[in-house]
């Protein structure tokens, strides 16, 4: 079990002193056990409400059972699963049977899945009966592939495939004999290219998010109730809604339906689901992203004050607006803490502190982390400069998996380069000054612009295409393409809607251009490559 050398978060940045031997899903429930905390809640879903000592045997049925798929320490398994109680059991009873779980993005395409199945190798696919759709067809395309196994939940309890497997494990069992720094988990990054990238986590890096963030960042404590926005398969939202919680003993609301404003004003008034609302349960803490904040805050559904419980709210993914920030403390009396992570470093490594917010910056380093600013010749930049930013923690990565170009170029010894720009002030606080490439960030998910101008460009109207950012009402980054026609006498806002649900029926949602401008021609250096600087002003 991970412990802290030192107490005192503020003083000194803190110290997490692992064991070789660890296994991260035995500590996180194990430590819970020990405290007397077996009867406390750990989930709550749209089902029902769960205890530690109940995540517990679950786990290990589940844990218990994947022998009998077949499966040893270190293979890999697929995970694309809602987020109900199953996911948490899945995702700890692999690791602790020392099985490797790639988390997945729900919001995906077929392709990207089957890539994505091929890549990494998996064994068996896990994935909610609502998903299934998305994977018909690869289990033949994907000789890697040997069982699929549906969980119905939310929408029937102990009638599918996941339950069937639970049913046949053991209430108890050993964990399997990992180490700290071997590959626990895998999550994937989008790559420049648009081709994900599976970045490997060892087992001392779920621990790490929490003690140097959790604790003396959000101050997260046994009495909280947690609510994520963000959902478990984000590196975001699995700190939030499992590592976080099951750290100090608290309780997660996990919500399996998209985060739509009304959805997530239900869950912060304890309103739903069922069983949070029999329990009349607030959560005190709340973790989103900058688009749902603006969404929230324009809905005329937005609860009142005495409605909330809250005590603390967080944000990362992008940049928060210091209006949309200010305008939810105004209304609430709760600073938002913007910060910003990534897949790489698994959670924040750098935010705002409570009493100490200043919107429109993301805040000072988190305790444990260090950072720096480097400019075009190799060397830091002076307070006021803008550099690119590059983080060195205890979190960060092992590697991407079967890329190693792309691995070298991202983590370089101890510091990993971020791909944002960042400027820091007098005071130490940093502001964010766009990414390092071309890669956008929208609703808190990178999007590349090549893969969207490629999609684009399937279109047989279209001869050419250019994708950048650009800013909405709330100044939030949704992409925006610039399109020559084949026929330029063609454009019409009727062919521009044609091409957003084209993109739409071939890409991930929030992918798709919320502006289309029709161009004779594209920007171009005297290569023939696209200058979306240009474009951008």
């Amino acid at each position: 079990m991970a412990e802290l050398s030192s107490a005192d978060h503020s003083a000194n940045p803190p110290r997490v002193t692992i064991p070789r031997s660890y296994n991260a899903a035995h500590d996180l429930i194990e430590r819970n056990l020990r405290a007397g905390r077996g009867d406390r809640l750990a989930f709550i879903d749209d089902r029902g409400s769960y205890s530690y000592a109940e995540l517990a045997r679950r786990v290990n049925r589940f844990a218990s059972s994947l022998a009998g798929l077949g499966l040893r320490p270190e293979d890999r398994v697929l995970l694309c699963m809602l987020d109900t109680i199953d996911w948490p059991v899945a995702f700890l009873g692999a690791i602790k049977a020392g099985v490797v779980p790639v988390a997945v993005n729900t919001l995906l395409k077929p392709q990207d899945y089957e890539y994505m199945l091929r890549d990494s190798r998996a064994r068996v696919l896990f994935v909610s009966q609502a998903l299934l759709p998305g994977f018909e067809g690869l289990a033949t395309k994907v000789p890697t592939l040997e069982r699929t196994i549906v969980s119905a939940a939310p929408a029937h309890a102990g009638s599918d495939d996941f339950a069937a497997l639970l049913a046949s494990g053991r209430d108890d069992f050993e964990p399997a004999d990992t180490v700290a720094d071997e590959p626990c988990f895998w999550l994937y990054s989008s790559g420049s290219t648009g081709a994900p990238k599976g970045t490997v986590h060892v087992h001392a890096s779920l621990v790490q998010t929490a003690e140097l963030f959790a604790r003396p960042v959000i101050g997260i404590r046994e009495s909280d109730i947690v609510f994520s926005a963000a959902k478990l398969f984000f590196a975001y939202g699995l700190g939030n809604g499992l590592t976080f919680p099951m750290s100090v003993g608290a309780t997660a609301v996990l919500m399996a339906e998209r985060p739509t404003p009304e959805a997530v004003f239900l869950r912060l008034i304890g309103a739903a689901p069922e069983a949070q609302a029999q329990l009349r349960l607030r959560p005190t803490v709340h973790y989103g992203v900058p688009t749902l904040f603006a969404s929230m805050l324009a809905s005329p559904a937005f609860p009142a004050r005495e409605q909330l419980g809250l005590r603390v709210a967080t944000s990362a993914g992008e940049a928060l607006p210091a209006r949309v920030g200010a305008t939810f403390t105004e209304r609430t009396g709760v600073e938002i803490l913007d910060g910003i992570g990534s897949t790489e470093m698994l959670h924040v490594f750098l935010s705002n502190r409570a009493g100490e917010v200043r919107y429109g910056t993301t805040g000072k380093p988190v305790p444990g982390y260090a950072l720096r600013l480097v400019g075009e010749d190799g060397h830091e930049v002076d307070v006021g400069e803008v550099g690119d930013l590059y983080i060195s923690g205890p979190s960060a990565a092992a590697m991407y998996w079967n890329q190693r170009e792309k691995t070298r170029q991202t983590f370089q010894g101890e510091w990993t380069r971020s791909g944002d720009k960042y400027v820091r002030d007098a005071d130490g606080y940093y502001t964010y000054a766009g990414r390092s490439d071309d890669m956008l960030k929208v609703s808190g998910q990178y999007v590349s612009p090549f893969e969207v101008e490629s999609a684009i460009a399937s279109h047989p109207a279209v001869l050419e295409a250019a994708v950048v950012g650009a800013a909405d009402d709330d100044r939030l980054i949704k992409p925006k393409a610039y399109v020559v026609l084949k026929e330029a006498g063609k454009a019409s806002p009727a062919l521009a809607e044609e091409l957003r649900a084209y993109v739409k029926d071939r890409l991930a949602p929030f992918k798709y251009p919320r502006w289309i401008e029709f161009v004779e021609e594209l920007p171009k250096t005297a290569t023939g490559k696209i200058q979306r600087f240009k474009l951008r002003g």
